[in-house]
């Protein structure tokens, strides 16, 4: 059954390639911070042991929200590895960082989860995608605040 939403199916498209991208980063970046999560040493590892699983949680439950807008708007969302590291723009992390290292990482990470929303926001404004554009808000807000939370830990 075709789709009649309002928005035309090429632009569902596009909106689609973004949020694939924005689902392969939030994956990615769920990814990382599990790991690091596992293997953080030091003498604040609970204290990110603990931070490192809240944020994973919550990592695990946005890709479910970014996969069914996807599937919402018509298209299938990636969902393997493979696909996943073609549309990332975050790297894996090779070996055990240390405790800083792994911040400075996750910083980076959810810094680069936010360049990849907002850069398909052109596209939901010229295409008037409110709910693409609510949930990509949201998910900003996040990213953002815990980017904020992860640096203040980097400071002296």
């Amino acid at each position: 059954m075709s789709i009649d939403i309002g928005i035309e199916e090429q632009d569902r498209k596009e909106i689609a390639q973004g949020l694939s991208r924005l689902l392969a980063d939030t994956y990615t970046l769920y990814l990382k911070t599990h790991n690091f999560h596992w293997n953080v040493t030091g003498p604040m590892f609970r204290t990110l042991h603990l931070m490192f699983e809240e944020q994973y949680t919550e990592l695990a439950l946005a890709v479910d929200l970014i996969a069914e807008r996807i599937r919402s708007i018509g298209f299938p969302a990636p969902g393997t590895y493979h696909e996943f590291a073609k549309l990332s723009s975050i790297s894996e992390e090779v070996g055990v960082l240390d405790a800083e290292d792994m911040i400075r990482k996750l910083v980076e990470g959810q810094e680069a989860v936010v360049r990849t929303a907002r850069s398909l926001f052109q596209t939901l404004e010229r295409t008037h995608d409110e709910p693409t554009a609510d949930l990509l808000t949201q998910r900003m807000q996040v990213h953002e605040k815990t980017a904020w939370m992860l640096r203040s830990l980097l400071e002296e």
